[in-house]
């Protein structure tokens, strides 16, 4: 939380006017005031019941128990009046945590014997989960108690509510044991309470109680609820609030709207509703509250357009948090009414994470107090406004992951005080000179990237070779900006960097000695995808847990062995070559994550990366590397990525690779592997993708694949698999890609292969990951980053018999590929019904009858081969089928008819007359001449005869009397054959 100095105000209050009025009243008489000896008694019976490893209560000796460290006692009577044993606050570096110096044990209750105690800190300790002991609301003239941090566990005892005194009640957790109060009736007793803290607290039993108890409490300033399980705004009629100045019920799971009565508590300064699950809109009634100082509503489900521009009434604002809502629409309205305000006092404004867009007002720049600006994580779009330059206090200005399009106005370069700048992911455009950071003299992070997904890099940075900026930075983050094509020069004098990214920055050079020089102790080293080339020297210092990206250069040279502190490299992508160094294990023990591949690496694989025991991926492929895979994977637990493919490897796959328990990706194809799979490999149960393709395995596909229920990706293609396809593949549930071409697999596909339920679903539901090589359309493509829109059952090229079986319920099949087996029968009519279909290859097979019109209603369908098959009938011509026009994805099909075939169909006799012919216009020009023809001899044929007997009557007598003869004759020859 920004302005912690404010946080608790009435808190620091009470506690310095406390601890000043005690320490004044006593440290005079500390020397005169002896305390009394049944009070001595009780406290060592306090230090015999705790465990102190640190001797903190080693003071505790001696006739005075005035003098003993942590007990105070009154002036004139020498009663112990306050115990203060908190446990000292040990910063995280410290390897214990302080854990040596906190007290364990139990409370006496010998504590009982400081009838006069008032003060008692117990906080921080270690009481390992016991009960707060029920006593202590005997101790009735205490007016402060802190057991915070004190791991307690259980109830709060009721008994507390005698603690009439008490003002100050702090029981924190810290999130780190599990107290508890079913009922929270206790708290309305305390009648003197002014600061309480309950935080982490489980008050969810209690249920909305904790309202009605704290509305009772007159003197009650300071309220914190925090992660206490709370769920319910009970409605409240009155409001008691009167002294309420703090309230933080952040983290809580309220899953309502905010109550009215909440914006009635009138001297309310700071208002912390974080992290619940708040709905609606934002009241408009906040703008009544005028007290307020901090309002924090971040990471709710808040929505209802635009912020409520009379939020921006409250000028006495310190601290506005918006974040991690729903919000959306413009803010100018909002910000226009805060600059208004005559004497702003808002410090830090936070609006990240909505859906706000639009452009900023210019009127940001008449927030002169404001120190933090965050408006990451919306919408807004177009440039900085000028008026930011006006923005003298700022320190820290956030506008990352934005749509910012627009340029970065030079009037950013008059922010003296700014320590962090952060406009990472916007698609900028325009130059970035010196003028930009020309007073930026404090500047330590400087986070400038272009949007991911931006066409081209259009933001450029124009800036001399010999410009000196004013700053030393410790974090620079430019990726995808033009830096290049040379190293940047204005670096010479960065010598205090501990994270330096130059992603993605057009630069083509190689990097100059004076870099090297810069001696940098760095967390991140980051020049990934550029086109840098040279020598990487092996001098470079890392702090620990770094990484290193030096992926995609043209870095050339030996590999470089660099710090034990580096955690992650990547080398991926160059030209590195010679031996990967054979003590890497040793020089380099702490790496977790090692990707190498694509290089010009050889030699064998070093036996030491058996002892990288953090390791959890190891990328090596596309090297030269030979010998055989080390039986070295016991000494790896944690790994969960192996990619050794594409090299010249050899002998079988080690058994030990079984021992790897969280295995999920083994990909080691396009090797000379043989063998049989490793029964051990059954072990790794959560394995996603299995890739073993293009190599010299042999032996029967293992039944126990079947039990590897979280499979992704079965890839054995390639290989010299025999036998039959086990049903046990059928219980694969998760798989999305089968790939067994190009073996020597027998026998009928399972019919059961289409229960694949996971080729079933949406591929939008389960985006699975990876990276492997699908074959398509004929050719291999490489699925990265859309491998999840991808579901391929891939078993051509085996010796595979029988029919195809039904595949209707495989609903998200993009790619089937039977070709080259010698399956017969049909194609199943109910092929037509996945939907998403995009490649079909049943070439080269023994399939009979007709293409299933039902396959025309395929239409992503995109390749298709029925080529060489004993398919017959009429290929349709609707729909799908009007694109899918190559005669060659229909050739050797003797008995197949019609379009793009040369073979006619006669639609009359429901048969075929393969007569040859010349192509569909030839064969149309032929029609027109047939017909001609027989119009034209109708014509003649007709007025030849009937003509010449119309005009001359004498012909009409001859005619007729011929036709009589030649019927005479006709009846004459009938009678004598009868």
């Amino acid at each position: 939380m920004a302005n912690n100095q404010y946080i608790q105000p009435v808190f620091l209050v009470l506690l310095s006017g406390f601890l000043f009025f005690n320490s004044v009243r006593l440290s005079t008489c500390q020397s005169i005031a002896r305390c009394v000896q049944n009070e001595k008694e009780a406290l060592l019976k306090i230090k015999a019941s705790v465990t102190d490893p640190s001797g903190r209560l080693s003071s505790w000796t001696g006739e005075d128990c005035c003098k003993w460290e942590g007990v105070i006692c009154d002036n004139s009577t020498g009663k112990v009046v306050q115990l203060k044993l908190r446990s000292p606050e040990i910063p995280d570096s410290f390897t214990d945590n302080g854990t040596t110096y906190q007290l364990e044990g139990e409370i006496s209750p010998s504590v009982l014997d400081l009838k006069h105690l008032n003060y008692l800190d117990l906080s921080l300790n270690n009481f390992r989960g016991s009960r707060i002991p029920n006593f202590l609301g005997s101790l009735e003239k205490l007016r402060y108690l802190n057991l915070s941090g004190a791991s307690f566990a259980g109830n709060i005892p009721p008994s507390f509510g005698n603690l009439s005194s008490l003002q100050i009640l702090d029981l924190n957790t810290f999130y780190y044991s599990s107290l508890e109060s079913d009922d929270v009736e206790w708290l309305s007793r305390l009648s003197s309470l002014q600061y309480l803290n309950l935080e982490g607290v489980d008050l969810s039993k209690a249920g909305s109680s904790w309202v009605q108890a704290t509305n009772m409490l007159p003197s009650l300033s300071e309220l914190h609820l925090p992660a206490c399980g709370l769920f319910e705004f009970p409605p409240l009629s009155v409001v008691n609030f009167s002294s309420l100045l703090f309230l933080d019920l952040s983290s809580n799971d309220f899953n309502s709207s905010i109550p009215q009565w909440l914006l009635n508590i009138s001297k309310l300064a700071h208002l912390d509703l974080s992290a619940n699950n708040l709905q609606g809109n934002i009241p408009d009634a906040f703008a009544n509250m005028t007290s307020l100082r901090e309002l924090d509503l971040s990471e709710n489900s808040l929505i209802g357009g635009q912020i409520p521009k009379d939020l921006g009434s409250l000028c006495n604002l310190w601290d506005l948090d918006l974040s991690g809502n729903d919000l959306d629409g413009e803010i100018i309205e909002f910000v226009d009414r805060l600059s208004k305000c005559a004497n702003s006092s808002l410090e830090s404004l936070d609006l990240g994470q909505n859906n706000l867009g639009g452009f900023l007002p210019n009127s940001l720049g008449q927030l002169e107090n404001l120190k933090i600006l965050q408006l990451w994580g919306n919408l807004f779009r177009g440039s900085i406004p000028e008026s930011i330059g006006n923005l003298s206090s700022l320190r820290e200005l956030y506008l990352h992951n934005n749509l910012m399009d627009g340029t970065i106005p030079k009037s950013l370069g008059k922010l003296s005080h700014l320590v962090v700048l952060d406009i990472s992911g916007n698609p900028w455009i325009g130059l970035v000179t010196e003028v930009h950071f020309s007073k930026l003299k404090n500047l330590k992070e400087l986070h400038i990237a272009k949007y991911s997904l931006a066409p081209r890099l259009t933001l450029v940075f124009n800036v001399s070779p010999e410009w000196v900026p004013p700053f030393k930075l410790r974090y620079m983050r430019l990726r995808s900006c033009q830096l290049g094509p040379k190293f940047p020069a204005w670096l010479r004098n960065q010598n205090e960097l501990h994270t330096f990214i130059l992603r993605n920055a057009q630069i083509s050079d190689t990097i100059p000695e004076w870099f090297w020089q810069l001696d940098l102790s760095v967390y991140e080293l980051d020049l990934g995808y550029n086109q840098i080339s040279g020598r990487v020297p092996n001098s470079l210092k890392f702090l620990p847990q770094s990484t290193v990206y030096l992926n995609w250069n043209l870095f050339s040279g030996p590999f470089p062995l660099w710090s034990s502190n580096v955690s992650a490299l990547y080398l991926s992508n160059n030209s590195f070559s010679g031996p990967i160094p054979s003590d890497i294990g040793d020089r380099m023990p702490m790496l977790t994550d090692m990707d190498i591949s694509h290089n010009l690496l050889n030699g064998t694989i070093p036996l030491s990366i058996g002892r990288l025991s953090s390791l959890t991926t190891l990328s090596i492929s596309n090297n030269n590397l030979t010998g055989h895979i080390p039986e070295f994977w016991n000494g790896l637990p944690f790994l969960y990525a192996v990619d050794v493919s594409n090299n010249s490897l050899s002998s079988e796959i080690p058994s030990s690779m079984g021992s790897l328990r969280y295995l999920r990706f083994l990909m080691l194809s396009n090797n000379r592997l043989s063998g049989e799979i490793p029964s051990t490999l059954q072990n790794c149960t959560t394995i996603r993708t299995l890739d073993l393709g293009y190599n010299k395995l042999s032996g029967n596909i293992p039944t126990w694949l079947g039990k590897s229920t979280s499979l992704w990706i079965l890839r054995l293609r390639s290989n010299l698999f025999f036998g039959d396809i086990p049903s046990q593949v059928c219980s694969l549930s998760s798989l999305h890609i089968l790939d067994l071409a190009h073996n020597n697999l027998s026998k009928s596909i399972p019919s059961c292969i289409g229960n694949l339920t996971g080729m079933a679903l949406d591929m939008d539901s389960e985006r699975y990951e990876g990276n492997v090589l699908v074959t398509t359309k004929g050719t291999e493509y490489l699925y990265e980053s859309t491998l999840y829109l991808v579901n391929s059952i891939d078993l051509g090229y085996n010796s595979l018999s029988g029919e195809i079986p039904d595949l209707t319920n495989l609903s998200g099949l993009v790619i089937l590929n039977l070709s080259t087996n010698h399956l017969t029968g049909k194609i199943p009519d109910s092929i037509g019904s996945l939907g998403r279909l995009e490649t079909l290859d049943l070439s080269k097979n023994q399939l009979s009858g007709a293409i299933p019109p039902s396959l025309s209603s395929s239409t992503f369908l995109a390749h298709l081969n029925l080529s060489f098959n004993n398919l017959s009938g009429e290929i349709p011509s609707n729909n799908q089928f009007q694109s899918l026009n190559d005669p060659s994805i229909y050739a050797g099909n003797p008995e197949l008819c019609g379009s793009p075939l040369s073979n006619k169909c006669n639609k009359d006799l429901g048969t075929s007359d393969f007569t040859e012919g010349d192509d569909e216009d030839g064969d149309d020009f032929d029609k027109l001449l047939f017909y001609s023809s027989i119009a034209v001899g109708f014509i003649v044929g007709f007025w030849g005869v009937c003509g010449s007997l119309a005009l001359k009557k004498s012909w009409r007598l001859a005619y007729f009397r011929f036709f009589d003869k030649v019927k005479d004759r006709l009846i004459l020859l009938v009678i004598q054959r009868e």
